[in-house]
């Protein structure tokens, strides 16, 4: 039997006041409950409500001074904010997700352009290498997924960007786990991605730094577009389902 262990009080008191604070129940610049009074909700004690201050200062959520601590502007909060707005509702929020996109299209093509110009001929046969599961027909669906992953990652690595790769992976891991419910609701077009994995391969194998970009941006686009119709249809699927539970 798995066992799951409850989180901690000043866990809970966190998470609880992280949520509020992203909601909009306290606005910036508001003061956030006293000590005394987040002890009393959560049936706390105060070394608990001062370790979950401290894990909302390190988030950037709020600034602690003398007297209480009061909500920090949203656009100066840290990258693992993130997470925590993916995850405050069923699905993430389709505007955070499309930023999210926008944003690991430009590190990954930054990246791309910088491997272009600075990575040695046996790391460019490497990311080659890797695209050959894009190119070849009978991936399936995850193992297609895994190949897209596998392919950013020895890209990222050959740059020698440690900033892209830093932020390209904390991007990562917080939107990951949030999409999963998408999965599955738009058929994999492995014509296009083929068509893209052809593209970069010829601009790779000629250090073509603007055919790198124009197919990232190719990709961005296209990427773009399917999630937004998998969000459309995960509506769609989800109206449907409380229309069929009206009628039941």
């Amino acid at each position: 039997m798995i066992r799951t262990t409850a989180p901690r009080k000043h866990e809970e008191i966190a998470e609880s006041l992280t949520r509020d604070i992203l909601i909009g129940q306290y606005r910036t610049g508001e003061r956030l409950p006293s000590e005394r009074d987040l002890a009393a909700r959560f049936d706390a004690n105060r070394g608990a409500v001062r370790e979950a201050m401290k894990k909302l200062e390190q988030l950037g959520l709020a600034n602690i001074q003398q007297g209480g601590a009061r909500v920090a502007p949203l656009q100066e909060a840290s990258l693992d904010v993130i997470g925590h707005l993916l995850a405050l509702g069923d699905l993430p929020d389709e505007g955070l997700v499309d930023e999210i996109m926008q944003v690991m299209t430009a590190l990954i093509t930054l990246a791309a352009e910088t491997t272009v110009k600075r990575a040695s001929d046996e790391q460019i046969a490497g990311i080659r290498a890797r695209l050959k599961p894009l190119i070849e027909s009978g991936t399936d669906r995850a193992a297609h997924t895994v190949a897209r992953f596998e392919l950013m990652r020895a890209i990222m690595q050959a740059s020698g960007n440690l900033v892209c790769q830093i932020i390209a992976r904390s991007l990562l891991l917080q939107i990951a786990p949030r999409m999963s419910p998408l999965d599955g609701l738009i058929e994999l077009d492995v014509d296009a991605y083929r068509n893209f994995a052809l593209r970069l391969d010829e601009a790779l194998a000629k250090r073509n730094v603007e055919a790198v970009r124009c197919t990232f941006e190719s990709m961005s686009r296209f990427n773009r577009e399917v999630a937004r119709r998998s969000f459309a249809a995960m509506k769609e699927s989800t109206r449907a389902s409380a229309l069929g539970t009206q009628f039941q």
